[in-house]
């Protein structure tokens, strides 16, 4: 059998999600046997589950899970309709890896390390980022949480964006800060962009950043005031309603 402990390693360690795919059961006649193993990224694929239009449609298939985030198992009967005259059948698990949501959140104030701590235990992966020493040091921040202690321009200029699994809050001690964080991301591709504020804080931000060019479509995009409106004004009540907005998001509700 192929190395695909190694490769799956390798991939993970270099940051690129990818599914892997495993043969659980076969009947009949098939081209592959239980344990075949084949891992797929968005642009390349390692291994075998058989060849031919069975791994055609198993490759079509992991892709999906991979936009999606979502593992599954898949049956596939080899016959005239699948291009195939095995005639048998083929079960497989197609389990998607490090593809978790990332959440790029700009302050670890008061309510950005409650948001670390709601967020902690559930998918997503959160990337904390804050140049005050004292705050993103801080020891109540879950050890799962990522710590990026530098500038957000740094930190953005390196982070990878994409349209589904990036997840953005900006909550910064600076009002001038998060306008110029929001300037910034509303032309990156991202699932959620989150700005806490009132809507009077808002409207100031559409209104300096509309004289500077940015279209009404753009900042469309913007969540302000960000999180499900539950009410409650106190951190950890502010953390859990935009903890439930992003969940939401998350799961298409």
């Amino acid at each position: 059998m192929w190395d695909w402990v190694r490769k799956l390693d390798e991939l993970r360690t270099g940051g690129r999600p990818c599914a892997l795919v495993t043969v659980v059961a076969c009947s009949g006649s098939t081209p592959c046997t239980v344990g075949a193993k084949m891992i797929v990224t968005p642009d390349a694929f390692f291994g075998t589950v058989g060849g031919g239009h069975l791994e055609k449609l198993t490759l079509d298939d992991a892709r999906a899970c991979l936009a999606s985030g979502a593992s599954k198992t898949e049956r596939y009967p080899l016959g005239a309709k699948a291009g195939q005259c095995c005639g048998g059948v083929v079960d497989t698990f197609i389990e998607v890896v490090g593809a978790a949501p990332r959440l790029y959140l700009f302050g670890v104030g008061h309510v950005g390390q409650a948001l670390c701590r709601v967020l902690d235990g559930t998918p997503f992966e959160v990337h904390a980022i804050d140049e005050r020493e004292e705050w993103i040091a801080a020891e109540r921040l879950p050890a799962s949480v990522h710590r990026h202690a530098m500038p957000w321009d740094a930190f953005a200029a390196q982070a990878r964006w994409d349209d589904e699994r990036t997840y953005v809050a900006i909550m910064t001690h600076r009002h001038d800060t998060d306008q110029e964080i929001v300037a910034y991301v509303v032309d990156r591709p991202a699932r959620y962009l989150g700005l806490i504020g009132s809507q009077t804080k808002w409207a100031r931000f559409r209104e300096r950043l509309g004289a500077r060019g940015v279209g009404d479509e753009k900042l469309a995009r913007v969540k302000c005031p960000i999180g499900l409106d539950t009410g409650g004004k106190a951190p950890q009540e502010v953390a859990v309603s935009i903890a439930a907005e992003l969940l939401k998001t998350l799961h298409g509700r």
